[in-house]
């Protein structure tokens, strides 16, 4: 008499039901989800070594011995000796028991697992006609499981869990179980054939998948299982099925895969999995930041778990609170604090590093990205909702799958000779940023060189069908290019021969003069100098970051600039004490003229460029005024006012600023224009300890302040703020200045209410319109008083 069907289930984390299912169907298998984490399917021994040899998204393959209703533990124990174990388990067969329960009258899993190995006991006594049973052989693990009272028989055939694939030489290292790995590549839509990158690779896992998904490896072929040591199964068939799942495997992947991380220690041990799991030639691992990551090819997968624990050190360290075995000390009030600066510089540093995802993703338009991550805020960050969301667990943690689509590629052939235009000739190339409706030519005629096509050939052009996941500019951002294009040349055919007459190169263009684009444009010589200021707009951060990058473009090409020598800041609203920080470390540094004189301006690297074009007109007053004067500079920033009032005849000019990179770049100011002797003092210093430790009967004709609007430089206790200590400091520079000296007073911040009355002093003017040059659209870029004692 034939034996029945085996009932068989593949035990799998919550949320991969349906991925095991699929799994189970490419193999000729039918199942069903039955409940979290079950998908039941029958068939023989052949049909259980297939699934653990095949499964690559399941943790067990359970055999079902039996389901019933146990409400207490005698109707447990009854109808589990009931069972014939006999049929299961041999005499000398080894039968731990494991268990678990979910909202059952039977609430102790020890007690449930104590009377179900009672029961085995018993029943195989009684079938074996035994009174000793030595568990000396194979192991037959049971696992009991009571879920609202109904108790599940099963035994474990796949021995250790099957995400062990036996590549990864210390699985405690890796942060992400095979089959959660296995389980994000087949729920994208990466195939073989696609480019694919994993740019937080960590150890290596989800590539090393990928690639035996595409390779066609059995994720079972380098260990064993527990049902290969039963009697039960033929050693013919166990042979049989690995060699017929290694005649399966495909030679090799195309194109590579790309596996970064940033941590090179943990690339050596994903380059070792690699070997172990005989895919090293198929995946390429680089040592790269994440914020670096680009391809010129089309229509990839990115495809990555990223690191939830401190990012500086890697893909390896996930978790932020994970610790090595040992005996855990009892913490103390340090401890805890020292834990909660660590848990805030991480949740700083994550930020930081999310904060990347748009601009990367938006230089990829024709990718999709899959990420892997219990990080909750990413879709703020991205300011967007991904197309598809997906629940899963590694291990005890919670982790959203998030799938953004790009477009799909469509392939049209053209005979050659047809009617259309010539498209690139670069298989590899990437659209501009925002659009991907460029065509690819898939010939293998070198890049930038026009395909030679004879009267017989035909063309594959690869079309993008859709709009990129990130970046997608919408027509109105095209609209908007238009109108700056066209206002940019009205200034500049209105600004052609102004600047040439006076012996101005750097000058304002453009002043936020369509709302719309809140841009300023200042030209410096052959350069430009672009500034974002923070404005609402219905832009997702990629979105944005592709229409400022379309805005320098226009404004390059419409004022016939080299694109390299477009810059562009961002300068954001001042909040709290946040100060603008250096932006980047280029150094891009040039010379430019002004009123024949010369400064040295960094366009790259910060804010401001070390020339305020707004004070032009200012210091061609303060030059006029200079001669034979003791000129005071506070605030001095790159010292031009200095190099104005030596210009004008002053008989020593005194500079004074707290930042060693302003007063080194005075320095170079003055002697750039030949202004180096003894008589040219720059000083270090915080202008109010300066002024605390002047020496007495030392004074000065004639003195500029221009101070901050707020600064709290690491390298001083005190806080500068304007409006509360502008008036304070001007009181203390006035008995410095000598009787009918003169003092320019300005600032930045256009609220700032002036208490003329309580300075002691012959007169004081607000000079502001008269010291705003015509260039600047907006009259009230600064406020300036001429104060005279």
């Amino acid at each position: 008499m034939d034996r029945p069907p085996l009932r068989l289930i593949a035990a799998c984390s919550f949320g991969l039901e349906a991925v095991v299912r699929r799994e189970l169907h490419t193999l000729g298998i039918e199942a069903e989800v039955d409940g979290d984490g079950q998908v039941i399917f029958e068939g023989d021994w052949d049909t259980a070594v297939r699934a653990n040899l095949w499964l690559r998204c399941a943790d067990r393959v359970l055999v079902c011995v039996a389901r019933f209703t146990a409400p207490d533990f005698d109707t447990l124990f009854e109808k589990t000796r009931g069972l014939n174990w006999g049929e299961w388990i041999p005499v000398d067969g080894r039968f731990p028991v494991t268990g678990r329960s979910v909202r059952s009258e039977l609430s102790s899993v020890p007690a449930c697992q104590r009377t179900v190995k009672r029961a085995i006991v018993d029943a195989l006594r009684r079938d074996h006609q035994a009174n000793d049973l030595v568990e000396t052989a194979a192991t037959y693990e049971v696992n009991v499981s009571l879920i609202k009272d109904i108790a599940t028989l099963t035994i474990d055939t796949s021995g250790a869990s099957l995400h062990r694939r036996g590549y990864r030489r210390d699985p405690s290292r890796g942060p992400l179980k095979e089959t959660l790995a296995a389980a994000t590549v087949l729920l994208s839509h990466w195939e073989s054939g696609r480019p694919f990158c994993d740019p937080f690779c960590g150890t290596g896992t989800i590539p090393i998948e990928a690639a035996w998904i595409a390779r066609n490896i059995a994720p079972g072929l380098m260990r064993s299982f527990a049902l290969e040591d039963w009697p039960a199964i033929p050693n013919d068939l166990r042979g049989d099925l690995r060699r017929d799942a290694v005649t399966l495997q495909t030679p090799s992947v195309s194109p590579t895969l790309l596996a970064t991380d940033i941590n090179p220690k943990v690339l050596r041990a994903a380059r070792d999995n690699a070997v172990r799991a005989g895919v090293e030639a198929d995946i390429h691992f680089e040592a790269k930041a994440f914020s670096e990551f680009t391809s010129r090819r089309r229509f990839g997968c990115l495809i990555t778990h990223p690191p939830e624990g401190n990012p500086s050190a890697g893909s390896g360290s996930r978790y932020p609170d994970s610790r090595g075995g040992g005996r855990t000390p009892r913490p103390t009030k340090s401890d805890h604090r020292s834990s909660a600066d660590r848990s805030a510089r991480v949740t700083r540093e994550l930020d930081a590093l999310f904060e990347a995802f748009p601009d990367v993703f938006r230089r990829l338009p024709t990718w999709s990205h899959f990420v892997l991550t219990a990080y909750p805020g990413l879709e703020r960050l991205l300011g967007r909702k991904a197309d598809r969301r997906r629940k899963l667990y590694n291990g005890n943690v919670a982790c959203t799958l998030f799938q953004f689509h790009g477009p799909k590629p469509v392939v049209e052939v053209r005979q050659a000779g047809a009617d259309a235009e010539q498209p690139s000739s670069d298989p590899t190339s990437t659209p501009s940023a925002g659009n991907v409706d460029g065509t690819t030519n898939e010939s293998s005629k070198p890049a930038g060189k026009a395909p030679e096509i004879q009267a017989s050939e035909s063309q594959t052009l690869v079309h993008a069908s859709g709009g990129a996941a990130f970046g997608q500019l919408p027509e109105k951002a095209h609209h908007q290019a238009d109108l700056f294009a066209s206002r940019l040349a009205k200034r500049a055919r209105h600004l052609r021969r102004w600047p040439t007459k006076r012996g101005i190169t750097c000058y304002r263009l453009y002043e936020k003069d369509v709302p719309e684009i809140p841009l300023v444009v200042d030209r410096y010589e052959d350069c430009l100098h672009i500034t974002e200021y923070e404005r609402p707009h219905d832009r997702d951060p990629a979105q944005h970051a592709n229409w400022l990058d379309l805005m320098v473009e226009t404004a390059a090409k419409t004022l016939d600039v080299a694109p390299e020598n477009a810059f562009l800041k961002s300068r954001r609203r001042q909040r709290g004490k946040t100060q603008h920080e250096k932006q980047a470390v280029q150094g891009r540094r040039l010379v430019v003229q002004e009123d024949g004189l010369k400064f040295l301006v960094n366009l790259s690297d910060y804010v401001d460029t070390g020339l305020f074009l707004d004070h032009r007109v200012t210091r061609h007053m303060v030059r006029q005024q200079a001669d034979g004067t003791r000129f005071l500079n506070l605030f001095a920033y790159t010292g031009s006012f200095s190099v104005y009032a030596a210009a004008g005849g002053a008989k020593s000019t005194t500079s004074v600023d707290l930042s060693n990179t302003y007063t080194d770049w005075a320095t170079e100011n003055l002697r750039l224009n030949g202004f180096e002797s003894d008589n040219h003092r720059v000083i270090t210093s915080d202008v109010a300890e300066f002024l605390a430790n002047h020496p007495a009967g030392q004074c000065y004709d004639l003195v500029v302040v221009d101070p901050p609007t707020f600064s709290n430089s690491k390298r001083t206790e005190n806080v500068w703020d304007v409006q509360r200590d502008a008036l304070p400091l001007l009181e203390t520079v006035i008995p410095l200045v000598r009787p009918g000296g003169v003092i320019y007073f300005s600032t930045n911040f256009r609220r700032f209410k002036f208490d003329q009355d309580a300075l002691d002093v012959q007169s004081v003017i607000e000079i502001s319109r008269q010291t705003v040059p015509e260039d600047y659209r907006n009259r009230r870029i600064h406020r300036c008083w001429r104060i005279v004692r």
